[in-house]
């Protein structure tokens, strides 16, 4: 840092005018420039660490006659430790704004942050609301005749919407449930069953449907739908039922 201007008090004139008897007075420019030299000399003392009570002029032999000296120095320490004080005020000030300009971008990116994964979250409810939905809707049991896996006519527009269902949705896998009436052994049942379900398979990914999003069980009779022991109950078991996955 550049040496300060330092302006030289009036008093200073006055008192160094009245100590001098013998000696020819200084002029106005040489006390300027001794108190200049004493105020540098003072703020560079407070930059070395010294105290203020360390002035060298305080106690000089010719303080008597120089006390513009002592005054410059201690003005000099003075303005070295304010200057101080003020540059370390600002440079907290400064890291506190800087802090809470960090916080702030923080929150800020914590609750941008937590909008997106609620936004996220949500849109997932979402689909997965619209899916349950949809699969409700198209996933409806298909039946077949005695003893046969054939798909049926009838049963046919079922799994043409069932088709729809997994294009509209090709996150979706289903898993193909085969189902006998309780006549017959159960091993037979079971061989049915899966062929029940193997058959509605194949007819699916005649439709479209990619083949491994589509499992296959048996259950046999071990589930029946319904109890009893009439047509229209054994026709309701004889099935093929459709499970998320």
């Amino acid at each position: 840092m550049r040496n300060l201007n330092y302006l030289v008090p009036a008093t200073a004139l006055v008192v160094l005018g009245a100590g001098v008897a013998c000696k020819a007075p200084k002029t106005l420019e040489e006390i300027q420039r001794e108190t200049q030299a004493a105020f540098n000399e003072g703020m560079q003392a407070f930059k070395d660490g010294k105290a203020r009570d360390t002035n060298p002029y305080v106690n000089a032999k010719d303080a008597k006659e120089n006390p513009h000296k002592a005054k410059g120095w201690f003005d000099g320490w003075d303005k070295a430790k304010a200057d101080k004080e003020e540059a370390d005020r600002k440079a907290a000030e400064e890291k506190a704004a800087a802090e809470r300009r960090a916080a702030e971008e923080e929150a800020a990116r914590r609750r941008a942050e937590a909008e997106k994964a609620e936004a996220a979250r949500r849109a997932e409810a979402e689909r997965a609301a619209a899916l349950r939905t949809a699969a409700e809707a198209a996933l409806k049991d298909i039946n077949f005749a005695y003893d046969k896996s054939a798909i049926r006519d009838t049963d046919k527009p079922k799994l043409q919407a069932i088709g729809d269902f997994l294009k509209a949705f090709p996150q979706a896998k289903l898993r193909l449930e085969g189902h006998c009436d309780e006549r017959g052994t159960i091993e037979y049942n079971l061989a049915l069953g899966e062929r029940r379900a193997s058959a509605t398979k194949s007819y699916l990914v005649s439709l479209g449907v990619a083949e491994d999003r589509l499992s296959t069980i048996s259950y046999g009779k071990e589930r029946p739908k319904v109890e009893g022991r009439n047509e229209a109950t054994w026709l309701i078991n004889r099935r093929c039922e459709f499970k998320l996955l």
